[in-house]
């Protein structure tokens, strides 16, 4: 199997092409809440589990030949989009290492809106009162105890694969929504 190597851009250079006044087309994968919190100003929103690769590509702003930015808090999400837009054939996307986090390190001018609890924040409540049910139960009736080692194996497969079954579920609920205009996309 062929690996494609995924290019990337420090926060710090992005600065510098922002800086320069170069034309940059940043799409944000993180959710809308996310996104509203604080967002690269320039960067548009496209939730990673709505990414459409193809559908991104032809809507696009700038000449086609042109980089395509991908960012989202810390990385990881940016290095997924990048992925699926690889594996649809189109390979001139580029992830920003460390997400929005190094950009507003680095000075990177941002939007704020209201604050918001992280998912990844979200996803150890949910996963430590999992496994604490698990464990009370488990006095009355001993097989509740897998309930624990379930949330255990779930959480180092997420680990391995990076990728995170309670994230994206947890990502759907509807604190995690905006609705309708509460959301900017700008």
């Amino acid at each position: 199997m062929m690996t494609t190597t995924l290019n990337t851009i420090t926060a710090q250079e992005l600065k510098q092409k922002l800086d320069r006044g170069e034309a940059i087309e940043l799409i944000d994968v993180r959710t809308p809440v996310e996104y509203r919190e604080v967002h690269v100003q320039s960067a548009k929103n496209v939730p990673l589990d709505q990414l459409k690769p193809t559908d991104v590509v032809a809507g696009r702003t700038h000449a086609a030949e042109a980089p395509l930015y991908v960012i989202c808090r810390s990385g990881s999400r940016g290095k997924k989009a990048c992925e699926a837009f690889h594996a649809a054939g189109h390979a001139n996307v580029i992830n920003v290492e460390g997400g929005t986090e190094a950009c507003v390190a680095a000075g990177i001018p941002v939007n704020r809106g209201k604050k918001a609890m992280s998912l990844e924040r979200q996803v150890r409540i949910a996963a430590g009162a999992i496994v604490l049910t698990g464990v009370l139960l488990s006095l009355y009736n001993e097989h509740f105890i897998w309930l624990s080692g379930f949330v255990g194996a779930g959480l180092m497969f997420a680990g391995i694969t990076d990728t995170c079954a309670m994230g994206m579920l947890i990502a759907k609920m509807p604190w995690n929504q905006c609705e309708t205009g509460s959301c900017s996309t700008k």
